[in-house]
C-alpha cells in the first residue's frame, strides 16, 4: 500500500529553508530543535538523499535539497492558505449553511425572513431544504434543522425557540351537518384527516385539565405528508383535522374553521433548532441560528382567536 507523503517533515523542511536555520525554524514552529532535526532525518531516509550540508557556521542545501525546496515551500504555503481560509470561515460569517425546515413552516415563516438575513450577512448563503420528513442531519450533511415536535432524546444539540400549539378543527358546514364532538372518543364517528409525520400518526392522544386521557384512531378519506395539503378538504366541510397553529391559525381567525374539543389538548410541541453534536460551529451557522432564534418567535407570536366566531 502506498504511503502518504510526510507532510509534516516537508513543511518543517520548507520552514528551515525559509529561515536558514534549524533553531529559528524550531522556535517559530514551537518545536524543540531535536524534533525539527528528526523530521529532516526522517525525510532524508525516506528520500534516500541528504538535503543539507551542515557545519558549525553554515547550512547549505544539497542538489537534492534544492530540487525539493521549491515544492516543499509551495506545499507549506498552500497548507497555510487552506488553514487561514478555514479559520476565516469559522470566525467571520461566510459560506454556505444547509438548513432543513418543514415545508409549510419554511415557506410561511422562514423564507420571508431570509432577505433581512442576507442584507445583514451578504457573504452567507443558505441551502433551504423544505420537507416535512425528518432528515438525518449528520448523514445528509445538514448544518441545522428546524423541527416542530416534542423531541425524543438524541445526541443532537437542540435549542427550544417557542411553543407551537395544535388545534383540532372543522368547518362550520361540517359541524352543522355531522354534529360537534365534545369528547375525543366521539371522533370515532367522524371523518378525520391524518398527518403522516406525527410521532404516532395513526393515533391522536388527548388530555384534559383534570388529567383524563383519551386516544382515538382518526379515519377518513385523506392522509397527507404535508399539513397544509389537508386544509382545502377541511375548509370544504369534508372532515376534521388536527393541525399546528402556523398552518391553521389564519383559517381560525377568519372563521373558515372552528376549534373543537377546546377542553382537550394534544401534547403541545415546540419549534426547536437542532444541530449536529460537537463544535465549535462556523460563524455562518451561529449567526443564522441566532437570527432565527431572535426573529421567528416575533413572526409567529400571534395567537388565533379560538372562540370559533367569525370576523365581522
Amino acid at each position: 500500500m502506498a504511503k502518504l507523503p510526510d507532510f509534516e517533515a516537508l513543511a518543517i523542511f520548507a520552514k528551515i529553508v525559509e529561515l536558514r536555520s534549524f533553531a529559528a525554524a524550531a522556535s517559530e514552529l514551537g518545536m524543540s530543535k531535536a524534533t525539527v532535526s528528526k523530521a529532516v532525518t526522517r525525510l532524508e531516509e525516506r528520500l534516500g538523499a541528504r538535503l543539507f550540508n551542515r557545519t558549525s557556521r553554515r547550512l547549505v542545501l544539497t542538489d537534492a535539497g534544492h530540487k525539493l525546496a521549491d515544492r516543499a515551500t509551495r506545499l507549506l504555503a498552500d497548507g497555510e492558505a487552506a488553514e487561514n481560509e478555514a479559520l476565516a470561515q469559522s470566525v467571520a460569517p461566510r459560506g454556505l449553511v444547509r438548513l432543513a425546515v418543514p415545508m409549510t413552516f419554511g415557506v410561511k415563516a422562514v423564507a420571508p425572513l431570509l432577505p433581512e438575513f442576507f442584507e445583514a450577512y451578504p457573504e452567507v448563503s443558505v441551502d433551504l431544504h423544505l420537507s416535512d420528513a425528518t432528515v438525518d442531519l449528520i448523514g445528509e450533511g445538514f448544518d441545522a434543522a428546524l423541527r416542530i415536535a416534542r423531541l425524543p432524546d438524541s445526541s443532537l444539540i437542540a435549542r427550544r425557540l417557542f411553543t407551537m400549539p395544535r388545534y383540532t378543527v372543522a368547518a362550520p358546514s361540517y359541524l352543522k351537518r355531522a354534529g360537534r364532538p365534545t369528547h375525543p372518543m366521539h371522533l370515532a364517528g367522524h371523518t378525520c384527516f391524518s398527518y403522516a409525520y406525527l410521532s404516532t400518526p395513526n393515533i391522536w392522544h388527548y388530555t384534559n385539565a383534570a388529567g383524563e386521557q383519551a386516544s382515538v384512531r382518526p379515519a377518513g378519506q385523506l392522509r397527507v405528508n404535508n399539513g397544509e395539503a389537508v386544509m382545502p378538504a377541511v375548509v370544504a366541510g369534508l372532515g376534521i383535522a388536527d393541525l399546528p397553529e402556523f398552518i391553521v391559525g389564519e383559517a381560525i381567525a377568519s372563521g373558515e374553521v372552528e376549534v373543537i374539543l377546546k377542553d382537550w389538548k394534544q401534547a403541545e410541541g415546540a419549534v426547536h433548532l437542532v444541530m449536529p453534536p460537537g463544535g465549535p460551529r462556523p460563524a455562518r451557522v451561529e449567526v443564522l441560528a441566532d437570527f432565527l432564534a431572535a426573529k421567528l418567535p416575533l413572526t409567529c407570536k400571534r395567537r388565533p382567536n379560538t372562540s370559533g366566531a367569525r370576523k365581522a
